[in-house]
């Protein structure tokens, strides 16, 4: 390595994922409400949908830890025990759309329903909609409280681009994120790309977050400015 060049050794972050750490507008408003609503939900089941990370597994992992819930991927349905799982009382499934056992996900709805227990399932788009073979599949989640996660309006994109941020433990500026908000993709995808890009150019160069650091990142990750 040559006399100037710099080692950068990205340092692991974690996210803050506990409810306080969930914030809450317009977009998510409704959704938040039903998770805090809960053990007094109408029924079984509650299904909340959404665009790729727009915060549903937060909200996941939010209810798991309020209701003790076991946390699969749709598709790891069939390696489980279901009546172990009933047996929990709880259960949150992640990407439920992509269930590759149907037969096992009745039987599930059914053993949660029998034993006043719930189940929280998250997907891109709401069960009604899923491509789903089983009637008696698709009767029950139809049946279930549907409530979906919007966009993300200005201000969560400002509040998510400033946590992502603040998990890094990574000062910057308002007017940084105020410049970004109105000329990126609405999105948190985007935002964490754009979080982890600024990361990297501010390591890089050992220097603060600027707003032309910020159009360099959208220039690499979203619309020019």
């Amino acid at each position: 390595m040559r006399d100037g060049d710099q080692l950068i050794l990205p340092l692991p972050h974690r996210a803050a994922m506990g409810r306080d750490d969930f914030l809450v507008t317009d977009s998510n408003r409704k959704a938040v409400a039903w998770i805090d609503r809960w053990p007094d939900w109408p029924g079984p089941l509650l299904d909340v949908h959404g665009p790729e990370a727009c915060g549903k597994s937060h909200l996941l992992t939010v209810w798991c830890t309020r209701s003790g819930a076991r946390r699969l991927d749709g598709g790891e349905l069939v390696d489980h025990d279901l009546l172990a799982l009933a047996e929990v009382g709880a259960v949150a499934i992640d990407d439920a759309d992509r269930v590759t056992d149907e037969r096992a996900m009745l039987h599930l709805y059914n053993l949660l329903r029998e034993g006043g227990g719930h189940m929280l399932l998250a997907a891109r788009q709401p069960a009604t909609r899923w491509n789903l073979s089983l009637p008696d599949l698709r009767s029950r989640l139809a049946a279930g409280v549907a409530v979906g996660l919007e966009p993300p309006d200005d201000a969560l994109l400002a509040a998510v681009l400033a946590k992502q941020f603040q998990d890094r433990q990574v000062a910057v500026r308002r007017e940084v994120i105020q410049y970004l908000v109105p000329r990126m993709e609405r999105s948190f995808a985007a935002a964490a790309a754009l979080v982890e890009i600024l990361d990297r150019a501010s390591l890089s160069g050992q220097r603060a977050i600027t707003v032309p650091m910020a159009r360099n990142a959208l220039n690499r990750h979203g619309p020019a400015a």
